[in-house]
């Protein structure tokens, strides 16, 4: 029997979207904060700056969202990097030190130097990554403990084994200034997002991440140079979590080497899963990154707005994100019936088959 599929309705195609539950979750999350905080959901102009609760998460999500965005394009290829967190230490590190050394800490020029210097350090242990993975064969999970293990020391080793605090208001504004009254990381971390997302969508960037983690055999066979897309993507991660680490010292200006970045590779795995993206690689979600983000620092702020122990803090994490994943679950919509499925339409006539008898 054949016939022709029914088009699915626009409130169909949202509520199957695989950003749904995650929207569903984050709004619900604003909204239970707005509840037990009222004003919450206000958003004030002070001295031609925007200032709230909301401002706040978006602005701490940042951090978040560009060690995700990294995590994101490593997925997509079938990887993984637990170095993200060390390498925020050493990038951090890198850059104070620069900074402290320099004795002209109030210099622009000294402050861009630092960024600079920490950014291509940043790369530079991304590269080994890739080099360890891509030219070596070394499994990622194995190959990218090696710096989430000695990242670490290697941060202790640049400042000196202290926590190295310094003063620098131009490199300080990179995590607390303003621009045209937008927080500055929240500008940095939409710069950074419509760049990889230009990258990925508007060029065949983004198509060979996915044929690298769907096949990385296949794609090579078909010409692909999976070895250096995946020394790419290494690199990118790499660098993006440098800049993850300045955004997020920025403020405090002290380098603590042994903190900074604690479980920071899972925070970041966690972000990418919730935004839809599988960890078998293959097809990757950047604007789900953006939720999953948005939603990790959502949860932080209802720790302390619903007055739970901080001991608790993980675990009412846990309980939210096995939530989001089990609502947006495939295989439970089918058991439970709520999994779209392309439907025939009985009231089109089949069309008749033909037979071609031959003369």
């Amino acid at each position: 029997m054949t016939g022709t599929v029914q088009t699915p309705s626009f409130v169909s195609r949202v509520v199957h979207h695989h950003l749904f539950w995650p929207v569903v979750a984050l709004v619900a999350l604003w909204i239970a904060c707005g509840v037990v905080s009222p004003g919450f959901l206000d958003v004030k102009v002070v001295d031609g700056h925007l200032f709230g609760q909301l401002v706040d998460i978006t602005r701490n999500s940042v951090t978040f969202l560009l060690l995700a965005l990294g995590m994101c394009l490593v997925i997509a290829t079938g990887g993984i990097d637990l170095s993200v967190g060390a390498v925020m230490a050493i990038s951090l590190a890198v850059a104070l030190t620069y900074i402290d050394n320099s004795g002209n800490g109030e210099s622009a020029t000294v402050a861009l130097t630092a960024v600079a210097i920490a950014l291509g350090v940043a790369a530079v242990v991304g590269a080994f990554n890739g080099f360890l993975i891509a030219g070596l064969g070394i499994q990622p999970f194995i190959a990218t403990m090696i710096i989430l293990v000695a990242g670490r020391g290697i941060a202790l080793a640049f400042t000196g084994g202290q926590i190295t605090t310094t003063h620098s208001a131009p490199f300080k504004s990179i995590g607390s200034g303003f621009v045209l009254g937008i927080p500055t990381p929240v500008v940095i971390g939409a710069v950074v997002f419509a760049i990889v997302a230009l990258l990925v969508r508007k060029t065949a960037l983004g198509m060979l991440l996915e044929s690298v983690g769907i096949n990385r055999t296949a794609s090579h066979m078909a010409g692909v140079r999976s070895r250096n897309i995946t020394w790419l993507v290494y690199i990118l991660c790499g660098t993006l979590a440098g800049l993850a680490g300045l955004v997020y010292g920025a403020p405090t200006m002290a380098a603590d080497a042994n903190n900074i970045g604690q479980l920071m590779e899972l925070n970041a795995i966690m972000a990418v899963v919730i935004g839809g993206t599988k960890l078998d690689g293959g097809k990757f979600s950047l604007a789900g990154t953006i939720v999953g983000a948005l939603i990790l620092t959502t949860l932080d702020r209802a720790v302390i707005i619903f007055h739970l122990p901080s001991e608790s803090k993980d675990l009412f994490k846990a309980i939210v994100v096995i939530a989001i994943c089990i609502a947006g679950s495939e295989r439970l919509r089918d058991s439970i019936g709520l999994r779209r499925r392309p439907r025939l339409d009985s009231s089109t006539p089949a069309p008749k088959k033909t037979a071609e008898v031959a003369a």
